[in-house]
């Protein structure tokens, strides 16, 4: 479903339209890259959205308890949901509400950018950089920014303009190879663990160098399912693979609300990548004209005669 833009940006897109000239976010060699491989930038689009959650959903992972008639598999589970829980397979007091919401702001945002470029004739984004933050206010708030690109000589798309956080020189040999970008794609997951006694006593000074297996547990399992969100996002454009452009990872402690003067600690994992599809056989190379180098250095190269 098309998104309808708001008052702002649609008379920024008339104001675009009307001057005929077009702005971007590309570098010199990044425009030079994309117009190699047929492609012109038409205008710099921009989306954005800002979301209100009520409840992150966040409980500490230690009070949860199974219902009295849990089966003995269950129970087995639920020492490992008081360990470490994930936002992905919705665990109880998890994060949950927290990721939706936000899931939503970038879809938002997302499509305020793609409307953008349909309303400047544009086949796709490229360059596009997602940045996810704080309002102030609270809430998670979602940034978009990207230049619009069309082919040249070619119609408006009737279908869904593509999106790409590759560089414009990425995008040029992506192009070159026989693969077109199919949409940005992201995975988050916010995983939290209770500092239980275990994790306590690794971390005491006189533990000495050893390894905290609750927090490597944590880390790990959010990157899973941060990757599971991701994969998941792939499928949903129809594409073969994803180009990974960042993976960053943000660990924070809070005070346990269960437990006066403990800690639990909190990971936020988040992947963001292009998502790429095959448009050419793969293998065939179409021939290049010849590329003659010269020395520019002729002395240089008269030495390397004499020792030849």
């Amino acid at each position: 479903m098309a998104e309808e833009l708001p008052a702002a940006a649609a008379a920024r897109m008339a104001q675009i339209r009307a001057s005929g000239t077009w702005g971007s976010a590309l570098t010199s060699d990044e425009f030079a890259a994309i117009r190699g491989v047929g492609f012109d930038p038409v205008g710099q689009v921009f989306g954005a959205a800002v979301y209100s959650v009520g409840h992150d959903g966040y409980r500490c992972p230690a009070t949860w308890r199974p219902p009295a008639e849990a089966k003995q598999a269950e129970l087995k589970q639920a020492a490992l949901k008081q360990a470490t829980q994930v936002s992905g397979p919705g665990d109880p007091g998890s994060f949950g509400p927290l990721v939706r919401a936000m899931g939503q702001a970038r879809q938002t945002a997302m499509d305020r950018l793609v409307a953008e470029c349909r309303q400047l004739g544009g086949h796709g984004v490229v360059g596009v950089r997602l940045s996810i933050g704080s309002f102030p206010a609270g809430g998670p708030e979602f940034l978009a920014i990207g230049t619009a690109v069309r082919a040249q000589g070619a119609a408006p798309a009737p279908g869904e303009p593509f999106t790409s956080g590759l560089s414009g020189q990425d995008f040029a040999k992506l192009i070159m190879t026989g693969w077109v970008p199919a949409g940005l794609v992201l995975g988050i997951s916010i995983g939290s663990r209770h500092d239980d006694l275990p994790t306590a006593r690794q971390t005491r000074v006189t533990t000495g160098n050893a390894e905290v297996a609750g927090w490597t547990e944590l880390v790990s399992e959010s990157r899973r399912d941060a990757r599971r969100q991701l994969e998941g996002d792939v499928r949903r454009f129809g594409a073969e693979g994803v180009v990974i452009e960042t993976m960053p990872l943000r660990v924070r402690q809070r005070d346990c609300p269960a437990q006066v003067g403990r800690h639990d600690h909190v990971v936020e994992a988040t992947f963001t990548g292009t998502a790429v599809a095959r448009f050419a056989a793969g293998g065939s190379r179409q021939a290049r004209p010849t590329l003659t180098v010269m020395s520019l250095n002729p002395e240089r190269d008269q030495v390397s005669r004499i020792r030849i």
